[in-house]
């Protein structure tokens, strides 16, 4: 089995951070694996063949606690030493964005080389060291040094695509959205809206909906729709089915091994959801998370049934509208610990060879809990996250994205247990307010760089007690708004006056 050395201060270290670590394999696809820590060695018992890379938490100096990977590797008797085949995954992970992105050379990059040749000097003295000890202290330093290289090749890259993007007026009309709560309807709320986003996204869970076989709970979701629809904000519905334990109706548990009449009540579900707010809804969110989030351990066959019946009746009903199928956790580790999911991409591909009538996928990026999928993940790795599905040739919408504002409080899992605070990760520094924003303005600039990505929604609009990861909202539970909201207005000005800050009259 594969074993990694971990040493800090000079000697073995103490204890090592495994919360989200998980085996990949050929693709980063995620491998079940026992994963252990014991004198100072990470040990991890695959069960298949083959060479294998590790993610875990890592922190950066300068940058934070983040899931990292290693290169692939063969199992050998001798472990290997964690920092240094941290800093191998991540040059080798650069070396190929450098060759894709076609920036080998490119003026204005020097500086960014000359960072990635400091890390990779001293990865060569990491190589040549005489000691374990003195070999993981220089990969440490030259994994900041990559990390922060890598970092700003994003950004630079993303600068360069998002000022031809905003020169070609390459957007469309609907580019920023954000999800409200719909048990905080207030009227005012309009004004905040408009001042920021194109399109308001409305939670629409089976369980609120219908908590009680036949019982129906409109009148929260009716209050938005007529409110919005007066004020001629533009709609999207989140989503019509999923399979979560937050979204499912414990009514529904009573036919959980009878996939036919899930199936048939699921249909019921979407066309009385459609045929209510077809009129006033433009886009629908079919399906989220079927692929990560299956509470009935239903088998592939059967999620994909259930992906072609939401989307097929979507545009049946309302062939105007865009039907998006919604991936959660799209570095896919819940693979790792359960194999009745589907990977990611593998999830993405079967739905396109199946035929499915669709428009777009959704992508979620929501960082900062300690559960699979919210481990906290660098610009770089996003940027390539992205890239890896554009090779599906569909367009995407990023229909959840969210950091927290601060790391009090704890949250909410689906199954009513709380996620440890602080523990999924840092970005740049503790989470705060400044943080939050810094990240925000980061993250929209490398995701609406890519032409292919359409829309980008934030998760939560206010902070509310019933938040998944607290303090995540853009407005304060009193509906003052934070840095991250003002950040995001500036942007959405810059990108509607058609030129980037800083830009010369002439572009």
């Amino acid at each position: 089995m594969p074993s990694f050395a971990v040493y800090k201060s000079g000697r073995l270290a103490d204890s090592v951070n495994l919360a989200g670590a998980y085996l990949f394999g050929s693709d980063d696809i995620p491998l079940r694996a026992d994963i252990g820590f014991k004198s100072g060695i990470v040990t991890c018992e695959k069960r298949a063949a083959g060479p294998a890379g590790l993610a875990l938490l890592w922190e950066v100096a300068g940058v934070g606690s983040i899931l990292l990977e290693t290169v692939r590797l063969q199992e050998r008797e001798k472990p290997y030493i964690l920092q240094i085949e941290l800093v191998r995954g991540r040059m080798m992970r650069i070396t190929q964005r450098l060759e894709d992105w076609g920036l080998i050379d490119y003026e204005g990059i020097e500086e960014i080389d000359a960072k990635i040749s400091e890390a990779s000097d001293l990865l060569i003295l990491a190589l040549q060291a005489d000691t374990p000890v003195e070999a993981a202290a220089y990969a440490e330093q030259a994994l900041t040094a990559a990390v922060k290289a890598s970092e700003s090749l994003a950004e630079f890259h993303a600068e360069l695509f998002l000022s031809r993007r905003v020169q070609s007026a390459g957007f469309t009309r609907q580019v920023f959205g954000c999800a409200v709560n719909l048990g905080a309807h207030t009227e005012n709320i309009h004004l905040t809206l408009s001042k920021a986003f194109d399109f308001v996204t409305l939670p629409l869970s089976w369980r609120e909906l219908e908590p009680t076989e036949q019982t129906f709970n409109w009148r929260p979701l009716d209050a938005w729709v007529e409110s919005l629809s007066k004020h001629r904000v533009p709609m999207k519905g989140s989503a019509l089915l999923s399979f979560n334990e937050r979204s499912v109706p414990d009514w529904l548990y009573a036919w959980e091994h009878d996939f036919d009449t899930v199936r048939d009540l699921a249909f019921e579900h979407v066309r009385r959801v459609i045929n209510r707010y077809g009129q006033y809804i433009q886009m629908w969110d079919v399906v989220s998370g079927l692929h990560a989030t299956n509470c009935f351990t239903f088998n592939f066959e059967q999620l994909i049934e259930l992906t072609r019946l939401a989307a097929s009746l979507t545009k049946q009903i309302a062939p105007r509208s865009s039907a998006i199928i919604d991936i959660v956790a799209p570095w896919g580790e819940y693979y790792a610990r359960n194999q009745r999911t589907i990977p990611p991409l593998l999830y993405a591909d079967m739905v396109i060879q199946s035929g499915v009538n669709f428009d777009a996928f959704g992508l979620q990026f929501r960082f900062g809990a300690d559960v699979d999928g919210m481990f906290v993940r660098d610009m770089f790795q996003i940027s390539c996250l992205l890239d890896n599905f554009v090779k599906l040739g569909k367009p995407l919408h990023v229909t959840a994205v969210q950091v927290p504002s601060a790391v009090a409080g704890a949250a909410k899992r689906s199954g009513g247990t709380t996620a440890a605070p602080g523990q999924g990760g840092s970005w740049h520094g503790s989470w705060n307010e400044k943080t939050q924003s810094e990240w925000l303005g980061r993250f929209l600039e490398i995701a609406l760089s890519k032409p292919y990505v359409e829309s980008v929604s934030w998760r939560d609009l206010t902070d509310h007690p019933e938040q998944f990861i607290p303090h995540a909202g853009l407005l304060r539970s009193d509906l003052a708004p934070k840095p991250a909201y003002e950040e995001l207005v500036r942007l959405r000005t810059e990108l509607r006056s058609g030129k980037r800050q800083g830009e010369s009259p002439a572009g």
